[in-house]
């Protein structure tokens, strides 16, 4: 079996190892010139801890693991005004037991497969075509070559999805915000711990600690979705400029340092849906096919799961993609259904409009540790755990519960 897969960073390279251990053929495309450094903090969590562990990875990750001891909200002078540190809930608060930068796990998944997968860095897939017995692909570069299986593990502006299921604007929607993650010098004051800061207008500030030094820091405002990545960095600096200008806490010294980062990334806070996964010998996986949003806290994690119950219902099919693609689906729906539901309150709860809002968040986090407000979170970030995994017949797997 010939696959190609679409994406470099978490999901793809994840399918790519499963993939080759059911005896495919794979080819990974990335329009990056490699694997992409940086990038904002991740968390393994739930069920997908179990996949890494099956996979040999788990000395690596923790070898790169970021140590995020807790997630704190605080005001505009520094005061903490209500705390989360990250064993509560059994390590799958908001801040989980496993963070890791995304460069750093997406490093490790390539270094994985890389002797045994084909990775076609700086290409991309331009045109489709279809027919019973495969796909002919046209890349950019003007290769061309057929596959078995398409595979779109390339993102919220999933390009294979485009191209097969029709335009983004039927799959993605905007929650009413956008974001900037970029890193910044540590400001030494972290102490371990990720940062929010709330400011009226629904104004965010995150900033979280990195190894090496560093940190990460992430801005967001609300504002009507839109495709802010395909605006010059020129432009999305100025928008955030303007628009947080004046919010207080360390914003400023966070705007100064904005040019300076090498990684800036800055676009809409979307969720991705799709009816159906598959349109013939095409299948999409990980933020592609089913994106929570940053506000969930699940993409890495479902991507991990959606990958290693993609390859083996692939291996399980014996050749039949079609009956593969609506097992894959079927044994995922009810998972990634519950992870695309956002947390109590939403958008209005992660970017509350006013003071008043913004203290009465302060108070209903400092009671979420308390009876029977703790037993109610829970069951919210026990989500990770919401699926049972066959035990496919890959080697090395093992991965069910």
């Amino acid at each position: 079996m010939r696959v190609l897969i679409s994406g470099g960073g978490i999901a793809g390279p994840a399918l790519a190892f499963w993939l080759h251990r059911a005896g495919a053929e794979v080819t990974v495309v990335e329009r990056a010139a490699g694997p992409r450094p940086g990038g904002q903090a991740v968390d393994v969590r739930g069920v997908a801890r179990g996949i890494v562990k099956r996979m040999g990875l788990m000395p690596a990750i923790d070898e790169n693991r970021v140590d995020e001891r807790g997630f704190a909200l605080v005001a505009a002078d520094g005061r903490r005004l209500a705390e989360m540190p990250a064993d509560m809930f059994g390590g799958e608060g908001i801040v989980a037991e496993i963070e890791i930068a995304r460069g750093d796990l997406a490093r490790i998944l390539y270094e994985a497969t890389a002797a045994d997968c084909t990775y076609r860095f700086g290409d991309r897939i331009v045109a489709l075509e279809q027919d019973a017995d495969g796909v002919d692909v046209t890349f950019a570069s003007g290769d061309t070559g057929r596959y078995d299986i398409v595979v779109g593990a390339d993102g919220v502006h999933s390009a294979v999805r485009a191209l097969a299921f029709g335009p983004e604007s039927e799959f993605v929607h905007g929650l009413g915000a956008c974001t900037a993650y970029f890193t910044v010098p540590d400001p030494g004051d972290l102490d371990n711990w990720c940062l929010m800061y709330n400011a009226p207008g629904g104004r965010v500030t995150l900033l979280r600690p990195e190894r090496g030094g560093t940190a990460k820091a992430g801005l967001s405002f609300l504002a009507p979705a839109d495709r802010y990545d395909r605006l010059s960095r020129a432009e999305q600096e100025r928008i955030l400029t303007e628009r947080l200008s004046g919010a207080g806490w360390k914003v400023a010294e966070l705007l100064a340092a904005m040019p300076a980062s090498s990684d800036f990334y800055f676009d809409s806070i979307s969720q991705v849906r799709v009816e159906k996964w598959w349109r013939g010998r095409v299948v999409l996986v990980g933020d592609a096919g089913y994106c929570g949003s940053p506000l969930v806290g699940l993409g890495t994690s479902m991507s991990l799961v959606g990958a290693y119950v993609l390859a083996g219902e692939l291996a399980a099919a014996g050749g039949e993609p079609e009956a593969a693609f609506a097992a894959y689906q079927g044994q995922l729906a009810a998972y990634v259904a519950r992870g695309l539901e956002l947390p109590p309150g939403g958008m209005s709860g992660f970017a509350p409009k006013t003071r008043l809002m913004i203290r009465l968040r302060a108070l209903s986090m400092r009671m979420m540790g308390v009876w029977p407000m703790k037993g109610i979170v829970g069951k919210q970030f026990g989500k990770a755990d919401a699926i049972t995994l066959k035990d496919y017949a890959l080697s090395g797997s093992g991965a069910g519960r």
